[in-house]
């Protein structure tokens, strides 16, 4: 294990996050074709409930684990940095034991929520419940395997947490392809019980990942700054305590609030859509595209958000520690010209090619195509907003997370139905107001954050600014590249699987002419800077 430099460890971060997606979004081709529609939305549903739970344990507690052990590590108090990891453990292990019955028990009342009494054409109480419970096992595993990785990263191995990762994605989605098969195609078992066996792979891979985490620390004690024998820094245990209940509550209460506010634009979108006249199995397919499977696609265009999300806290708290508020300005503006430099042509492109896109993973669908062309957008915005608030955690700007966050869902949720209703009178796909009341929710969010640091910091964004203006030019000209060789090829390709032909050829067409731009024009240098381009292109032998 080696540590990471801040532009290296968000590489890795990222390629490792794109791999997850990439294999996350591709295993849906054949898993959404063996459970269907009806399937697909039983599998929303569980993880809608999961990711509400699960992030209590997993957002809040490892981000202030990586933050505390970056702390200690930076003011070389290693003694007080093993003990935040014990602490944290016996942390999880009481909530994610008390969470994990919650979700049990409670499942029924949570099905109730997404379908209600919905019409028989959709999915019965009994297989949501299943498939929650299903689910529920997760709880046992992964917040502990959370906790590793916020431990880890807090001391810059970025590299070790990512190919853990990668492992974990692996093992699921081999579970959830394998295991759905043979219940549904073999053994001639209900769509519900394909997706609960589907679902228990996060279970088994958790564990994998775990193991694998477990021992790479004890191959490497030597490199993570073990304390010296009978040491003991001037830190007890409830002050550790404290700072990590301190530091992880305002995320843990963001992330319950954005779940709980996910799990009802989840309800609205489908009681809307039937209020205005979809049936019950087209309103939970809507629901479902918009909720996971579309997102599951937009996520592989984000990937270098997640990168940035588990790789700055370390960095910006040793810079804080050090009150080096030059570099926490120079590192924020370098971490979302990242974003926008890298995130958002991807984002562009799945918007461009969302019908072939669309069709590639999932078949050919009346509703998916439509739903991607704008969703990209929404989710970039959203995800942008995440770095922002790891940042905000990392400079204990909790007051801005809540306010930020609090109006950013009031807004969505109050925008929600009435910009479906709006869509719906003037002509527009009436699916289409959920996705704008989230664009517009997460911008509101973006800016207040941004004002507040500017305000309180003294934040200058003239940087952010050249970057964007930088990229306008690369972009355009990936754009009608990419429209012009659509133009010229589209027909050509109809079957589904053959679609992956044009999908290449646009990608490569689309990244050869915005990365070739970027780089003649120096935005790569300003993003990434000279020495990794260099030395990445002296790896390519394009460069002495």
């Amino acid at each position: 294990m080696k540590k990471n430099t801040f532009v290296e460890g968000t590489i890795f971060a990222s390629l490792s996050y794109l791999i997850m997606k990439i294999l996350g979004a591709v295993y849906v081709i054949p898993f959404y074709a063996i459970v269907g529609a009806l399937g697909g939305a039983l599998y929303s549903y569980a993880y809608t409930v999961y990711s509400l739970i699960i992030n209590m344990c997993t957002i809040g507690i490892p981000n202030a684990i990586s933050k505390i052990v970056s702390e200690y590590n930076t003011l070389e108090m290693y003694e007080a940095k093993e003990r935040t990891l014990k602490t944290g453990n016996k942390l999880v292990a009481i909530m994610s034991t008390i969470l994990f019955l919650v979700m049990f028990i409670f499942a029924k009342p949570m099905a109730y929520l997404f379908i209600g009494n919905l019409d028989s054409t959709g999915n019965s109480i009994e297989d949501v419940v299943l498939v929650i419970r299903s689910i529920s096992f997760c709880l046992l595993i992964v917040p502990y395997l959370a906790i590793k990785k916020g431990y880890l990263q807090g001391q810059k191995f970025v590299t070790v947490t990512s190919n853990s990762e990668v492992i974990e994605q692996f093992i699921r989605v081999t579970i959830i392809i394998v295991g759905s098969y043979l219940a549904i195609k073999v053994f001639k078992l209900s769509t519900g019980v394909g997706v609960a066996i589907a679902l228990l792979g996060a279970f088994f891979a958790g564990i994998i990942a775990f193991i694998y985490l477990s021992i790479k620390i004890k191959r490497n004690k030597d490199k993570i700054n073990l304390p010296k024998e009978k040491q003991r820094d001037k830190v007890s245990d409830k002050t550790i305590l404290n700072k990590i209940i301190k530091f992880s509550l305002p995320l843990m209460v963001i992330s319950i609030a954005t779940d709980l506010y996910c799990m009802t634009d989840l309800s609205l979108v489908i009681r809307g859509l039937t209020y205005l006249g979809y049936n019950g199995a087209s309103a939970e397919t809507i629901a479902s595209v918009i909720s996971t499977w579309a997102i599951k696609i937009c996520s592989i265009a984000n990937a270098v958000t997640f990168g940035l999300c588990i790789n700055i806290i370390p960095h910006m708290v040793s810079d804080y520690i050090k009150k080096d508020f030059k570099s926490i300005n120079n590192q924020f503006i370098k971490s979302l010209g990242i974003a926008f430099v890298v995130g958002f042509p991807m984002s562009v492109g799945i918007s461009l090619l969302s019908h072939e896109v669309y069709l590639l993973f999932y078949g050919a669908s009346e509703y998916g195509g439509i739903i991607l062309r704008l969703l990209p957008y929404a989710i970039f915005m959203s995800n942008i907003n995440l770095v922002i608030n790891s940042v905000l955690q990392s400079l204990n700007k909790y007051k801005v997370i809540y306010l930020s966050t609090i109006v950013g869902l009031a807004t969505n949720a109050i925008l929600d139905i009435p910009l479906m209703i709006l869509c719906s009178k003037i002509g527009i796909y009436t699916y289409y107001g959920a996705i704008m009341a989230t664009l517009i929710g997460s911008s509101l969010s973006v800016f207040i954050s941004l004002r507040s640091l500017k305000k309180s910091m003294n934040f200058k964004y003239i940087g952010l600014l050249n970057i964007i203006k930088k990229e306008l030019l690369p972009l355009l000209a990936m754009i009608v590249v990419v429209l012009t060789t659509q133009h010229f090829i589209k027909g050509l390709f109809t079957g589904r699987m053959i679609m992956i032909v044009p999908c290449i050829i646009y990608a490569l067409l689309g990244a050869i002419v915005y990365g070739f731009i970027s780089y003649k024009t120096g935005l790569l240098y300003d993003v990434l800077g000279n020495e990794y381009i260099d030395s990445i292109l002296r790896k390519l032998r394009l460069k002495k």
